[in-house]
């Protein structure tokens, strides 16, 4: 049984499919606590959730009429059949994407039959949580795959060129920068993207929350 926060019809607001429909499904609890976290209330234990089993996830999805799907939290890799729900909604016809935190490891999932898309966050040195980055999780990258650098501030971005290139993570997904919403501004990383000749990186604002307001839930 999966701890289910909330699920829900929206656009993806940020990624490879930025702007396109998507059924969100959020699980509840989290292993780490970034400072700009915008779904802490997602984030314990405590949080109230319906239980759902991955049969009754997979017929709600499929009622929506809507094919992608993001799994995300909290942290859906916490989840212990997470496998098995995936391979479940993939074989139903759907495109799976997980959005996981980057400390837990992708390598099950990313050799599966019924393999997802991953968009990985590295956690930056503004988030107070970059020691749990699990950098392993970059040899299992594929050409669908998404890392995310979401930046506070310049040392944030100087870090972040810092993994790209010392990964190649360039060359082998697609790599975005995000502004921590009302501590930098996109010129600023634009203006950094511009100093570094960053040809393959690009920046991406969170269109939701400038579609509703950033605080509001199911959107």
């Amino acid at each position: 049984m999966f701890p289910v926060a909330e699920k829900f019809v929206s656009i993806n607001g940020e990624g490879k499919k930025a702007g396109e429909l998507a059924v969100f499904v959020r699980f509840r609890k989290c292993n780490l606590r970034c400072t700009y976290c915008d779904t802490q209330w997602a984030n314990s234990d405590s949080c109230p959730a319906e239980m759902m089993s991955a049969e009754e996830i997979t017929e709600y999805i499929n009622s929506t009429g809507i094919k992608n799907v993001t799994l995300t939290g909290g942290e859906p890799l916490l989840q212990p059949d997470i496998c098995g729900l995936v391979e479940m909604l993939i074989q139903s016809g759907h495109r799976v994407e997980i959005e996981t935190n980057g400390s837990i490891s992708i390598k099950n999932l990313s050799e599966s039959t019924y393999r997802p898309d991953f968009t990985i966050d590295y956690k930056l040195p503004s988030s107070n949580m970059e020691s749990f980055m699990l950098t392993e999780n970059y040899d299992y990258l594929s050409e669908n795959d998404v890392v995310k650098f979401v930046a506070g501030n310049r040392e944030d971005l100087e870090k972040a060129l810092e993994i790209i290139r010392k990964f190649s993570l360039d060359r082998k997904c697609t790599v975005y920068f995000s502004a921590v919403f009302g501590k930098i501004t996109p010129a600023e990383i634009v203006d950094f993207m511009k100093e570094k000749n960053l040809n393959k990186v690009r920046i991406q604002l969170q269109m939701h929350k400038f579609i509703w307001s950033p605080e509001k839930k199911g959107v």
